[in-house]
């Protein structure tokens, strides 16, 4: 990737120096070094043993660096304490690796910036009503305010995509307080059934779960998910439990 792209993707993870920054997936290396010279401390979490071998003898000398060699859906984040977090997520994994980093920080986290597909990038951004609107943007945005920063061109890369990226900042916000959800993980679940089908409506999505006539005695039954903010949800949840 070009040296300048790496440095507005430092930047936007550090616009100002952090204490605490957490790589994921570093590869090679090729954004460890604008991220390390905007910290105080570094750790890069790679699952890949050859490419890890070869971190650990770059940075041999330098204090400020920590390899963590695993899984990083594995990683204990809450150890890190108030983190930022950064990488060039793989396509296969983005979604496992974002809702890993937004859960799994005990609300430590302060933001995370991810370089991902530009569809990926748009559909977490998405407009409730809007075509990329979904499950995974509801999840996103009830943890965190997501914003799309920029797009990078195929020909930022060597060899070059097939697709744009763009890179994207998630600041932690979570929204269970303002919404009066006490449960938020029986909530999410609440979004997963209404989501489940997008083209149907939220009367036959959540029909087997509350029952077709509870569903039936509010004017959200007839609509589908993508057309309800969080708000909205969480205002048809509370009734629906209650």
């Amino acid at each position: 990737m070009r040296g300048a792209t790496l440095e507005k993707i430092a930047a936007a993870a550090c616009p100002e120096r952090q204490a605490v920054v957490l790589e994921i997936g570093p590869g090679k290396g090729a954004l460890t070094r604008p991220l390390l010279a905007r910290c105080d401390r570094l750790f890069a979490v790679e699952l890949d043993a050859g490419l890890a071998a070869r971190l650990r003898e770059q940075y041999a000398s330098e204090p400020r660096f920590t390899l963590l060699e695993g899984d990083v859906l594995a990683l204990d984040f809450a150890a890190l304490g108030a983190a930022v977090v950064c990488g060039n997520l793989p396509y296969y994994i983005t979604s496992p690796i974002i809702e890993r980093t937004l859960t799994a920080g005990g609300g430590a986290l302060q933001h995370a910036v991810f370089l991902v597909q530009k569809e990926v990038a748009e559909r977490i951004a998405a407009a409730p009503g809007s075509r990329d609107y979904g499950y995974f943007s509801a999840f996103v945005q009830f943890h965190a305010r997501p914003e799309l920063l920029f797009t990078v061109p195929p020909g930022a890369f060597a060899p070059p995509p097939k697709v744009d990226s763009a890179v994207i900042r998630l600041t932690l916000d979570p929204a269970a307080p303002r919404l009066g959800i006490a449960d938020p993980a029986a909530f999410l679940k609440f979004l997963q059934s209404a989501f489940a089908h997008k083209r149907k409506t939220l009367r036959n999505n959540l029909a087997g779960i509350f029952g077709k006539a509870a569903v039936d005695a509010h004017p959200e039954a007839g609509l589908r998910a993508e057309q309800l903010s969080l708000p909205q949800f969480a205002a048809l949840y509370q009734r629906l439990i209650s």
